[in-house]
């Protein structure tokens, strides 16, 4: 006897197409994840690099102003960089001295982690299909088991009615392992990509308190009083 997909599913007992369903959920939730990811994570990053070129002129002139007003432009409202140096200008242009400095690395370490949040950003509809599906579909399993030994019950040893319910939790079985393996492969994926920006955005961390540093020397270079000769 031969069945297809399509009359295993329209046999399958109302607990088994429950958890296929399911699973099937977990899987689109999963590519919509990664579609919506691999969008933003683009944006975020082709419009960082564009910032960072933009902002070459503004930091050799040590004007920070100029630099903020950049950052703030609204082409770059997607740049993960321009909400870094935002936070950490602003605190500069009020005050450009020492304490300055400091409540500029506060407000930076803040942004970084609304920043890594922001980023991370459906990661556990990801990490949940990638862990549990499995499971779901061994649920699925088990109700197929059940159906097969409540077929062999009723039917004595008739293998045609044993068919379905096996099909059913070999199915279910091989969804579960299916979805989890491209859950935890998109998890992984993506997860590299977000830990490869943050190690972008503590390099612009450092490289920007050491651009404030450097603007406290010059001014105190070009407050100072020439040497005299004895």
């Amino acid at each position: 006897m031969h069945i297809d997909l399509f009359e295993i599913w329209a046999q399958a007992t109302i607990p088994v197409k429950v958890v296929i369903l399911t699973m099937m959920l977990m899987g689109v939730g999963s590519l919509w994840v990664a579609i919506e990811r691999t969008f933003s994570l683009g944006r975020a990053r082709t419009q960082s690099r564009a910032l960072a070129a933009a902002l070459g002129a503004a930091f050799q002139k040590g004007d920070a102003a100029a630099a903020l007003s950049i950052a703030q432009q609204e082409e770059y409202k997607h740049a993960y960089l321009a909400r870094l140096l935002k936070s950490g200008l602003k605190e500069w242009v009020n005050r450009p001295d020492a304490h300055g400095i400091e409540a500029a690395e506060r407000a930076i370490q803040r942004s970084n982690i609304d920043e890594d949040a922001n980023l991370r950003r459906g990661f556990g509809i990801l990490a949940t299909t990638g862990a549990t599906c499995p499971f779901v579909g061994l649920v699925g399993t088990i109700f197929g088991i059940i159906g097969a030994f409540q077929a062999m019950a009723d039917g004595g040893g008739d293998l045609d009615k044993l068919l379905v319910p096996i099909a059913e939790a070999l199915i279910a079985t091989a969804i579960g392992i299916a979805v989890a393996i491209v859950g935890v492969w998109l998890f992984n994926w993506f997860n590299a990509k977000v830990t490869s920006i943050a190690n972008d955005m503590s390099t612009s961390e450092i490289e920007l308190m050491d651009w404030f540093h450097k603007q406290i020397l010059k001014s105190e270079d070009e407050g100072a009083e020439p040497a005299t000769s004895a």
